[in-house]
């Protein structure tokens, strides 16, 4: 009898496992899971920084499972819960914001930045529109200040509250760190006719909504878009606002030991608020989530939800081809077209020590999460295994 009885532990035990997040029971799957694990599994050891990864089809999680430390300073492992700066992926939230604006009426993206922008005085800003700005094709240069003696002039000039640079890259929100634009006297090509990169023009998502809705953008942000969306646990950072079990973003250490912000070993230090720069704004690319949230996002956005489908469609149309092969860029999105592979919508996302990937597989409804508290990964050849092992799989 009592060898039974552990029989039946035993079995108790391994259906238990096997049905984890982490190992699917469905057998189809057991393939790709010991592909991913063995993927990120020599990535990201157990005691440093790593990585949430999530795949999903349809509403189905197929695999989900956190690779090392969220927090070394409280020996904190990462899960499902665990909140990620997830940097640049940000930015499709704030066009979704702007196309919302325009499904109410309050605005249309063939409007020009001045339109909503008077104090900015450079007459080239009634050339670009928000759908230019919107998809990096405005071109505004980023002409923000680059060393310390350049920074400290255009805090002068700009009569910034903040007293030295550091403040200045620790608090400075959207006003700070667009009033360059006020100056801006050439542009870096015709807009709407090539690809730039740029951050600053998102920011400027922030005090259009709160312009027009007269409402706090988080605020907004969380009514109009989280809640239908269901994440309940998605947020903006904002300094000495308390988060609960959030990761904090790892760079490999350098330079002298002891610093406060080194781990205890002294291989990682700290990179995200207090050491990376303009952590506070928040339009460009100052959301924190979970990988459960983020796919609740996917679901919500894509089975129109929170837009109509012709917004929908603005968002993943290509505007622009990128200085990426195959590669294109909507509103706030990234589309991957190469023939005889199916369509990829995506984004990525840096920041100090965060270092993230969001893609979704419309043909298939497959998502990919890789949300990092560490960038010392390659995340092209990561990318590119991943999307391997679901083609093999015949599950895109």
């Amino acid at each position: 009898m009592r060898n039974i009885s552990l029989l039946l532990f035993a079995i108790a035990l391994t259906i238990f496992v096997a049905c984890s997040p982490r190992h699917c029971c469905d057998t189809r799957y057991t393939t790709l899971t010991a592909d991913i694990d063995s993927l990120f599994g020599a990535m990201f050891a157990d005691s440093e920084p790593g990585a949430i990864v999530l795949i999903a089809k349809g509403d189905t999680v197929i695999y989900e499972q956190g690779f090392g430390k969220a927090r070394l300073d409280e020996n904190t492992p990462i899960d499902s819960t665990t909140l990620f700066n997830i940097c640049s992926i940000s930015k499709q939230f704030s066009s979704v914001a702007l196309l919302i604006l325009q499904e109410r009426g309050a605005l249309s993206m063939s409007d020009t930045v001045s339109q909503y922008f008077p104090e900015f005085h450079s007459p080239l800003l009634r050339q670009i529109t928000l759908r230019q700005m919107m998809s990096h094709t405005s071109g505004i240069p980023d002409t923000r200040p680059r060393t310390e003696q350049q920074w400290q002039e255009y805090l002068k000039k700009h009569k910034s509250i903040y007293a030295n640079v550091n403040d200045y890259k620790h608090y400075a929100l959207w006003k700070e760190s667009t009033q360059y634009l006020d100056d801006l006297d050439s542009l870096a090509f015709t807009p709407g006719t090539q690809y730039e990169y740029q951050n600053p023009t998102f920011q400027l998502v922030l005090p259009i909504v709160e312009r027009l809705t007269d409402s706090e953008f988080t605020s907004w942000m969380h009514t109009n878009i989280f809640a239908g969306a269901g994440m309940k646990h998605t947020v903006y950072f904002q300094p000495d606002v308390p988060m609960n079990n959030y990761a904090h973003g790892y760079i490999p250490a350098e330079g002298e030991a002891g610093t406060a912000s080194r781990s205890k070993d002294g291989r990682w230090e700290e990179s995200d608020y207090g050491e990376a720069n303009f952590f506070p704004t928040k339009a460009d690319g100052g959301l924190y989530t979970t990988s459960r949230d983020f796919l609740r996002w996917q679901r919500a956005l894509y089975r129109n939800r929170i837009i109509n489908e012709e917004s929908l469609k603005q968002t993943v149309e290509p505007i622009v081809l990128t200085d990426e092969p195959d590669t294109y860029y909507g509103l706030g999105l990234y589309s991957y077209r190469r023939e005889g592979f199916p369509l990829k919508i995506f984004h990525t996302g840096d920041n100090g020590g965060f270092y993230t990937y969001a893609a979704y597989f419309p043909g298939s409804e497959v998502s990919v999460i890789i949300f990092a508290n560490r960038p010392d990964w390659d995340r092209p050849a990561t990318v590119a295994a991943v999307d391997s092992i679901l083609v093999a799989e015949k599950l895109i």
